[in-house]
């Protein structure tokens, strides 16, 4: 190859290098000048979206030339005038509550209750303005849904609002709505008149869908949260499903259902068919703790009811219920409205019920106070119980004679093969000394319902709510005397004084009686778990807790202390218990059925033993 050959490829290459960079470069302008017109565009578009969208909700959009409706069209020339009509507000009112209705849709548009505040201080909203969704969907030839349309109000007064969707044919379905005097209850009838025509024959079912959204009304989040839920109840039980209590959750039901209830922690929204509904799809979804908007909980309810348009003029009457979950206010509905109040099982219900409610309620006719009401209501049931409690007294105060003895039993019997051993030798120290091994078992046992009672009933008594005493500004709340500014895991993000003084008076109490359990070593796990970890975890369940369930427990265990002291003073001494005991040694002793079936399974062991130590040998 010559000095040309080779002079000639390079310069080929060099002016194929040169034109490959050349179209790079301009390839790259065009495609940055691209992206720039691209971006403008993008632009120009979402600033357009962005008009339609509000033009889209007026109703008109713009063409070139012409303004064209947007609305959607129905085949009843009636229909789409409504639903392009004019949104009107109209308020009921009596001295419970003040409801004000829309016209789009025919609804409630928000609840007021009176006589109760938030705990901000302001108007109590148990439904905030727009915050409820009350839609009617049935098959008219067309998909109908009532909340699409604005509603011509034909009546109106301070108690009754009747508003109309009209249909070309000469019907049309009609809302009513009247409260009462002196009552929480909303009545609303669900008319279809001269719909005979319109509405196929062949439909049989028509759906509510009724969704609200529950603001927070309360102090503290966790414990509302806690005590909110959804009810729904089947005629004839004998109370009601409760499902969603402090966390999400859906649920289908495929039976009839009389009512259901939208369950804050102290205020209700209940709808209740005369006919009950077909089925239901029920939903609760919690709002977070740092809501914006300060919502509680999304409540909603999809519901069929069955429905005879072919019969002529076809009524569905239904009852709202917004009002405080007050026992006595909901039991005079004979609906069970009272069961959504949550006052425990059958046993401690029974005793809220009966005996809880009807004292508080007794003193509060002549006391204002709810601190000196529960101060008493506490004495009071000490009262009553005390013949428990100095049984109680005197089973402890007995081994407490017989500890040397038992010590010396516990030191005789120290390994686990000599158990049997023991507890026969125990068993028959008891029995000579007059002794019930659940003697002082037993009185406790009896005074737990009483506790468990108490425990149910404070955080759902309103009567408590925002009731200020001593340093809490609200007894169905927490009290607290520090804020942290911060959550502490467990404890929260304050310090309940109540609380805090109710574990020490725990602790002080467990102390004054641990000297009266036995030294046995199976026995120290026991009174490490009264002394010291039982009013530690006590101290973290209540300083969330209502602050009267914690001032109760504080003044339970004062009471208790100085029954304590009394009795051993003066009821239960030590020369009386000797004495008893004694008394009792002498007197010819007669077994219970228990000891002798426990002394009969003691030989059956004993003679099983000695059988398997025969076939050893």
């Amino acid at each position: 190859m010559n000095k040309n050959t080779i002079i000639g490829f390079v310069l080929i290459g060099v002016i194929m290098f040169g034109f490959t960079w050349y179209q790079s470069r301009q390839y790259q302008e065009q495609m940055e000048a691209q992206a720039q017109l691209d971006s403008i565009a993008r632009v120009e578009q979402m600033a357009a979206m962005a008009m339609d969208s509000v033009k889209k909700a007026e109703g008109v959009v713009e063409t070139t030339d012409v303004k064209v409706s947007t609305m959607p069209t129905y085949k009843d020339s009636m229909l789409t005038a409504s639903r392009m009509g004019e949104t009107q507000y109209y308020r009921l009112a009596n001295d419970k509550m003040e409801i004000e209705f829309t016209t789009r849709g025919a609804q409630p548009y928000s609840v007021k209750i009176n006589d109760y505040k938030s705990y901000d201080s302001t108007d109590l909203y148990l439904i905030r303005p727009d915050m409820s969704r009350y839609d009617i969907k049935v098959y008219a030839g067309e998909n109908i849904n009532t909340k699409d349309f604005n509603f011509q109000v034909v009546e109106h007064s301070d108690s009754v609002i009747v508003m109309r969707l009209p249909f070309t044919g000469g019907g049309f379905i009609q809302q009513r709505y009247a409260l009462t005097e002196g009552s929480y209850s909303l009545y609303n009838e669900l008319s279809f008149v001269g719909m005979e025509g319109i509405i196929p024959r062949n439909v049989s079912m028509l759906d509510i869908d009724w969704s609200v959204v529950i603001p927070r009304l309360e102090k503290g989040y966790k414990n509302e949260k806690q005590y909110s839920k959804l009810d729904y109840y089947f005629s004839g039980d004998k109370k009601p499903v409760q499902m969603a209590r402090g966390r999400d959750e859906s649920e289908r039901v495929d039976t009839k259902v009389k009512w259901f209830a939208f369950q804050q922690q102290f205020f209700s929204a209940i709808m209740t068919s005369a006919q009950e509904f077909a089925s239901a799809d029920f939903d609760v979804k919690y709002f977070a703790e740092d809501d914006p908007s300060k919502n509680l909980m999304a409540c909603s309810a999809k519901l069929r009811s069955d429905f005879n348009p072919a019969s002529g003029n076809v009524v569905l009457p239904y009852e709202f219920y917004f009002g405080p979950n007050d026992f006595n206010t909901l039991k005079e509905y004979d609906l069970k409205y009272e069961k959504i109040i949550p006052l425990g099982g059958w046993l401690v219900g029974w005793i809220s019920r009966f005996v809880i409610i009807p004292c508080f309620n007794f003193l509060g006719k002549f006391i204002a106070n709810y601190g000196l009401i529960i101060l008493l209501m506490t004495i009071i049931i000490k009262i009553v119980i005390s013949p428990l409690t100095i049984k109680s007294y005197k089973s402890s105060a007995k081994m407490q004679v017989l500890k040397p003895e038992i010590d010396q039993l516990n030191k005789k019997y120290p390994n686990e093969k000599d158990a049997m051993k023991k507890q026969q030798a125990m068993m028959e120290l008891y029995n000579k000394a007059g002794i019930s091994p659940m003697g002082g078992c037993l009185p406790m046992l009896l005074q737990m319902p009483i506790l468990f009672a108490m425990f149910r009933f404070f955080p759902a008594c309103i009567d408590l709510r925002q009731q200020k005493f001593l340093w809490a500004d609200d007894l169905s709340a927490y009290d607290s005397i520090w804020d942290f500014g911060v959550n502490i895991p467990l404890l929260g993000d304050h310090l309940s004084l109540f609380a805090l003084l109710m574990a020490v008076t725990m602790f002080v109490y467990s102390k004054m009686t641990s000297g009266q359990m036995s030294d046995d070593p199976n026995m120290a796990g026991m009174k490490f778990m009264s002394v010291w970890m039982m009013p530690i975890m006590m101290f973290f369940i209540c300083n969330n807790l209502s602050s009267a369930l914690s001032y109760y427990y504080l003044l339970s265990n004062i009471i208790t202390m100085l029954q304590t002291w009394y009795i051993r003073k003066f009821v239960v001494t030590e020369d009386r218990v000797r004495a008893e005991m004694v008394a009792k040694a002498n007197q010819p002793k007669k077994k219970s059925k228990w000891q002798q079936r426990l002394e009969e399974a003691q030989k059956m062991q004993q003679q099983m033993m000695k059988e398997q130590q025969k076939g050893r040998r």
